[in-house]
């Protein structure tokens, strides 16, 4: 397992919801954990680990002794008021910038045991979270920047982009194809 950088396919898909939680799901959320901190994030969506399915992990200290969260089927409700912060992402190693958000958000999800979440989250928590569940939905942080903003980090996405046609010319990323039926094989198993 391994984090996947921008322009990967795989960021783009629409996660579908998970309907089995299996001891095989808990390891890789566990693997997900470990690659988290390797990175020093503080969120991390399964669709960043190449896995189509509607979960993501977060850990606000960025390390293992602190308080570590996973939303299973997530979904945002009651946003309130409105923050413009920075961002970053592991998939977009080394870029950052200005996103607005809403300040306050609640989220109904599921943990791990299947237990209901039912929160009302703010703050750092807040934006970790819209961040994350914008990756199930396919959409990445320089999405949400205003046109002025994204137009400094176009040369930075032009660079991953490059890369990204290279390392598929090498073979090092699978074809369209393949990883479609590899996205398939996930959700016929949790989906």
């Amino acid at each position: 397992m391994q984090i996947i950088t921008y322009p990967h396919p795989t960021l783009r898909h629409v996660s579908q919801p998970i309907r089995r939680v299996d001891a095989d799901l808990k390891k890789l959320v566990r693997e997900m954990f470990d690659l988290m901190y390797a990175a020093k994030g503080i969120g991390l969506a399964a669709n960043q680990v190449d896995l189509p399915v509607r979960l993501f992990i977060m850990n606000l200290t960025s390390k293992p002794d602190g308080e570590e969260q996973v939303f299973i089927n997530p979904v945002v409700s009651s946003p309130k008021g409105s923050d413009e912060a920075e961002e970053g992402c592991l998939s977009l190693p080394g870029l950052y910038g200005q996103v607005i958000r809403p300040k306050t958000v609640r989220v109904n999800a599921y943990n791990l045991s299947g237990q209901e979440i039912q929160r009302e989250l703010s703050g750092l928590e807040a934006r970790c979270l819209q961040h994350e569940l914008d990756h199930l939905d396919g959409v990445l942080f320089p999405d949400r920047m205003s046109v002025g903003n994204r137009a400094n980090v176009i040369e930075e996405l032009q660079e991953f982009e490059a890369d990204f046609v290279s390392r598929r010319g090498t073979g090092g990323i699978p074809s369209d194809s393949i990883l479609t039926a590899q996205r398939a094989e996930w959700e016929r198993k949790y989906c």
